[in-house]
């Protein structure tokens, strides 16, 4: 399931499906592009998870079945990346496989401690969506890029933390309460001043 809420300017989506580790499935895949999409006009926009794993990526039967190679992947990581307000990852637990595009196309990303990054595309001989490599080699550096894609490593939130994959570490009590505070300013301006602050990126 897909939890989608929307107030005084922000939308916050939330995976809810805890007892599969938030395993997308092809209509959960849907369901978020389709949440990205309409979010287009909010100022902020926040993704988190229920339990104590954000995703671990596509559902394996749905990916046995063809999900794991869906373009529905980038047009989701697409649609965060053309939105024009705040984009936040508030990373319940860990990440792994193509859920890591929706987060590296966001403008910011905070988890919790012991949050782990992988995308193990070269154990299950699958190719990483296009998008996704460009996205993470230009946050840590192609070097640390190629460490998780064709090295398989799993990367820990302090790690995480110092390539830039990651902005903030909060407590899980305090992780939505920091999203917060860091879209407050967003929040709080002119969609135009929001607008341009982003077209000089």
């Amino acid at each position: 399931m897909i939890w989608v809420s929307h107030e005084d300017g922000m939308t916050l989506i939330t995976l809810g499906r805890p007892e599969k580790a938030n395993a997308l499935t092809a209509d959960m895949l849907e369901a978020l592009c389709i949440a990205v999409e309409e979010s287009r006009d909010q100022k902020v926009i926040v993704l988190t998870g229920e339990g104590t794993v954000f995703c671990a990526g596509a559902d394996l039967d749905a990916a046995r079945s063809g999900l794991a190679t869906s373009p529905m992947w980038e047009r989701l990581s697409g649609a965060l990346a053309r939105f024009q307000g705040l984009s936040i990852a508030a990373l319940n637990g860990t990440c792994a496989g193509g859920a890591l595009g929706m987060v590296l196309a966001c403008d910011l990303r905070i988890c919790v401690p012991n949050t782990r990054f992988f995308y193990p595309v070269m154990q299950l001989g699958f190719l990483p969506q296009p998008s996704d490599p460009k996205r993470l080699a230009a946050i840590a550096g192609p070097s640390r890029a190629r460490l998780m894609l064709t090295g398989g490593q799993k990367i820990g939130s302090e790690e995480a933390l110092v390539w830039g994959l990651v902005d903030r570490i909060a407590d899980p009590s305090a992780l939505m309460d920091t999203a917060r505070i860091l879209a407050k300013d967003t929040l709080a301006a002119d969609l135009s001043h929001i607008h341009g602050i982003n077209a000089l990126y």
